[in-house]
């Protein structure tokens, strides 16, 4: 099963998690990538329910490279990694002309407890836990096109750990949750609700979108990754008449660090949300889970 993570039952109160996760850097601050790429790491563990223990450096570096900067992404993902409440337990670096950089992290979670892209059932509320458009806004930073204001909410957010997310879905008996990262929202969306045998109906008009991400997406900015996502998952999509095709791309936009999708009994919303609230999480209500239609995820305005 395609899940965020793998995951191996000790016994009945344990189950380790694991997974692994790095790319190139997306942003020119050595420390803030180094943190972003273990807070996008470490956010897979999250979105199964676990609570990360240790993780591993995984790194590639031009010999070239200053020792300075090194030591900068490492201790962005050391100090990430600590507020998670884990420890860097080691790791591996290999020469490469492009450097690259991420985490192996193992988590711990109660086999019952686990949440799956396979959770999902109707009548289930659907919550967002990050607001979308880190590819667009990234990308346009790329180009010298995007305002530094832009950059900064986008960094401050990619940087954010799903922690208090997960904490929240479990405590409101969530089973099912995945975070939105490379393949896009609407990528991510169409996995669960496949898996789950159902359909998502997505508001849009209540999704969060970054300062800025709706400004590129007009100027046709995206990454690479966006027009993958669209190629792959479009059909298994159907959206509404009144939505553009700058917004339709916003949801496949290929994001990094993005939060979390979860399916919350309708029952627990209010529990959620308080349990959000307390830890002074941001959170939105984006659509429902309905009965399995055509698509696997309906776009209404």
């Amino acid at each position: 099963m395609p899940d965020d993570a793998a995951v191996y039952r000790l016994d009945d109160e344990r189950a380790l998690v694991v997974t692994t996760d790095f790319f190139t850097p997306i942003v020119d601050d050595a420390y803030r990538y180094g943190a972003i790429a273990a807070a996008n790491a470490l956010s897979d563990v999250y979105a199964m329910g676990a609570q990360p223990l240790l993780a591993l450096n995984i790194a590639a570096f031009p010999p070239d490279l200053p020792p300075a900067l090194l030591s900068e992404i490492l201790r962005g993902a050391a100090e990430k990694v600590r507020e998670a409440g884990a420890v860097i337990a080691g790791g591996h670096t290999i020469q490469d002309k492009e450097p690259k950089f991420g985490l192996a992290v193992v988590g711990l979670a109660h086999p019952d407890a686990l949440m799956t892209k396979a959770g999902a059932r109707p009548g289930d509320v659907l919550i967002l836990t990050k607001p979308l458009g880190t590819g667009t806004i990234t990308t346009a930073w790329k180009n010298d096109r995007a305002d530094e204001a832009h950059l900064a909410e986008a960094i401050e957010w990619m940087s954010r750990l799903n922690r208090a997310a997960a904490g929240a879905a479990l405590q409101a008996g969530a089973k099912a949750a995945t975070d939105i990262t490379g393949f896009g929202f609407l990528g991510h969306a169409s996995e669960m609700a496949d898996l789950s045998g159902v359909t998502l109906q997505v508001t849009l008009g209540r999704v969060p979108f970054l300062e800025g991400a709706r400004v590129y997406a007009g100027q046709w900015i995206f990454p690479g990754g966006s027009s993958a996502n669209r190629l792959a998952y479009g059909p298994l999509v159907h959206f509404e008449k009144g939505i553009s095709e700058e917004e339709q791309m916003l949801l496949f936009d290929a994001q990094t660090s993005g939060g979390l999708l979860v399916a919350v009994p309708a029952d627990q919303v209010e529990t959620f949300g308080q349990e959000m609230d307390r830890r002074g999480a941001s959170w939105w209500q984006i659509g429902e889970v309905v009965e399995r239609g055509e698509a696997s995820v309906l776009v209404t305005p």
